[in-house]
């Protein structure tokens, strides 16, 4: 096999300096550290910069990662030699690639959507832009601005990975960077692009009064479906995409999507197949804050809101991701010595019950450790923000720094990396049609109807039991 076929982090592999689980708790400790240090700086509204106004925080936040998803999933570290990923030290690699991350970060903000779309197509990319109608604050162009930045980059942050877990990067599959990169970057901006005048441009055409009737579709088509006028429908919806694309990238090592042999089939059954558990995850979510705070109306605030219980949808999401991700990073995607869909189940569950832990945490201490406002729905209370945050340095930390210093990076040989090739084919085919899966399956779904209808009395009598905020 020509190693320099394969991608870098397929490659390479990460060999602990100690035993058992001292190198993840060593990595969470400097972490949380880094992320602590760097929402201070940057974020914190106590703190120094305090971008958390908090949409500009948001949207250099949300860019960010897809900065990071680009460099390396797209482009696959290119221009960088394999060489020089194999032996520069760690803390110079990751120093040299966050800051050519955040460059192109600012170049593409500054220079593309305020300079390029801003003055020359949409006023609301550019603050100065928007300032000039009647009515509208420096303040408030500002926050227009970057929330327009940042619903494109939610978006963009669905899509630009999607296709490369769940399309395989088809048709470009075979192509050398930096053509394969561009080729399924273009792609995936034009569709962003697409889905971005289809779900936000008419939220945008609603902020400015009188409503943008020519431009846009006012009232959204949506507003009789969703019981609200706002793109926070569309922000739930897509931000359930993101999540489930990396769960099932990492805990579901794509599956169960591999069981499937035929190659466009699988493909096409895993694009729409992430789609539509992200859309059972939106509307079950949504479904829990009926349950647990009774029924929605139209034309409150806070949290009785349609508007913010479809924003509560995506920041809810978010929660199950961080622990996916730290599962896969730190822990070896633990457990690995059971079949397949039974380390896959592990996971999850272990997942679930993190997200629910770490939601009830955030809610509780956020407002003092992070310096956002205390509640649920108040609006300087951001949970994205933070949380992809602290996603963002994991990603710059495994990514980038190898997860240094607590494990060190050795090149994997050819044969190792044909090895683990085969061992995950062996791994999928070990997972055939039986008697005993056809059990499974069937448990699994009596297992799923449990879950929803335990639900209908757990999450009221749940939140009556404990107070997350005092």
């Amino acid at each position: 096999m020509d190693v320099s076929r394969v991608n870098y982090l397929e490659a390479r592999r990460l060999e602990k300096r100690w035993p058992g689980p001292i190198p993840a708790l060593v990595s969470l400790v400097l972490t949380l550290a880094v992320f602590y240090v760097t929402w201070w700086i940057f974020q914190d509204p106590r703190g120094w910069m305090r971008m958390y106004t908090p949409y500009v925080g948001y949207m250099y936040t949300r860019w960010w990662l897809i900065m990071l998803i680009w460099m390396v999933y797209l482009f696959d570290f290119w221009p960088f030699k394999r060489s020089w990923l194999m032996r520069a030290h760690p803390l110079l690699k990751g120093a040299i690639l966050s800051a050519i991350s955040v460059g192109i970060l600012y170049v593409l903000i500054k220079g593309f959507f305020e300079g390029l779309l801003g003055n020359f197509g949409l006023a609301y990319f550019n603050p100065h832009q928007l300032t000039k109608l009647p009515g509208v604050t420096e303040f408030f162009a500002i926050e227009y601005a970057a929330l327009a930045c940042l619903m494109f980059a939610a978006i963009a942050s669905w899509l630009s990975p999607a296709w490369v877990v769940a399309c395989e990067e088809v048709p470009w599959q075979g192509m050398t960077q930096p053509g394969k990169g561009i080729s399924i970057l273009v792609m995936t901006f034009f569709l962003s692009t697409v889905i971005f005048f289809m779900t936000m441009h008419s939220h945008m055409g609603i902020l400015y009064y009188p409503w943008q009737y020519f431009t846009s579709i006012a009232p959204p088509y949506w507003e009789k479906f969703a019981d609200t006028v706002s793109g926070n429908f569309h922000v739930s919806w897509i931000m359930c995409c993101t999540v489930t694309v990396w769960i099932v990238e990492t805990i579901w090592e794509r599956f169960p999507f591999t069981l499937i042999k035929t190659s466009w089939l699988r493909r096409l059954v895993a694009f729409f197949g992430i789609i539509a558990i992200a859309l059972a995850l939106h509307f079950f979510l949504y479904f829990a804050q009926e349950l647990t705070w009774g029924e929605a109306i139209r034309g409150t605030r806070r949290d009785a809101a349609p508007d913010w219980r479809w924003l509560h949808v995506g920041e809810m999401a978010v929660f199950f991701l961080v622990p996916a991700l730290f599962i896969t990073f730190y822990c070896g995607n633990w457990p690995k010595k059971y079949s397949l869909p039974v380390n896959v189940l592990v996971r999850t569950l272990v997942t679930l019950v993190a997200a629910v832990l770490l939601y009830l945490f955030y809610y509780a201490t956020s407002h003092t450790f992070l310096g956002t406002q205390k509640g649920f729905s108040h609006p300087q209370q951001f949970p994205m923000i933070p949380t992809i945050w602290l996603i963002n340095i994991w990603l710059v930390h495994h990514w980038f720094m190898d997860n240094w210093p607590a494990w060190k990076m050795v090149p994997k040989t050819a044969e190792e990396i044909a090895a683990d090739h085969t061992a995950a084919v062996e791994q999928v085919r070990q997972v055939r049609w039986n008697p005993a899966l056809g059990l499974g399956l069937g448990a699994g779904a009596l297992c799923g109807l449990a879950f929803y209808f335990i639900s209908l009395n757990l999450l009221p009598w749940f939140y009556r039991s404990i107070t997350v905020i005092k």
